[in-house]
């Protein structure tokens, strides 16, 4: 198992991991790899990573689907952060991308794997396993 640290930037931000997860796993092989997020308010993602508006036009339509304002009933003391919860769950805490023949990553021409930021800025975890 590999684990990669990242650090965002933004309360939500898609950051394009695919270069570090294909980093790790090169020369590795297997038929597919597992992308695993270890937190409850980050997820992970696969989608068009070509043009970096489609990441924050999610980023954008996440807030607005799940907003702030709601009276919700998770509470932390200092951490209004109950929403960020769902829209994790929302997106989810895996992906599994096949593998090549080659040990490549079996992307589509466009997309790319995004860690979900929900409440940041923080430094996050994500464990990437090449199942064989």
């Amino acid at each position: 198992m590999f684990e990669l640290s990242f650090q965002t930037e933004r309360r939500t931000q898609l950051l394009d991991i695919t270069l570090e997860v294909r980093e790790a796993v090169s020369g590795q092989e297997g038929s597919a790899l597992l992308v695993y997020v270890p937190h409850t308010t980050a997820g992970v993602t696969i989608n068009e990573h070509a043009d970096p508006a489609v990441a924050r036009d999610h980023e954008t339509a996440l807030e607005r689907m799940v907003e702030n304002g709601w009276p919700w009933q998770h509470h932390e003391p200092g951490e209004e952060n109950a929403p960020t919860h769902v829209r994790a769950s929302l997106m989810g805490s895996s992906v599994v991308v096949p593998l090549r023949d080659s040990g490549a990553l079996a992307l589509g021409t466009w997309q790319g794997i995004f860690l979900c930021e929900f409440d940041g800025p923080r430094e996050r975890t994500v464990y990437v396993s090449v199942l064989r």
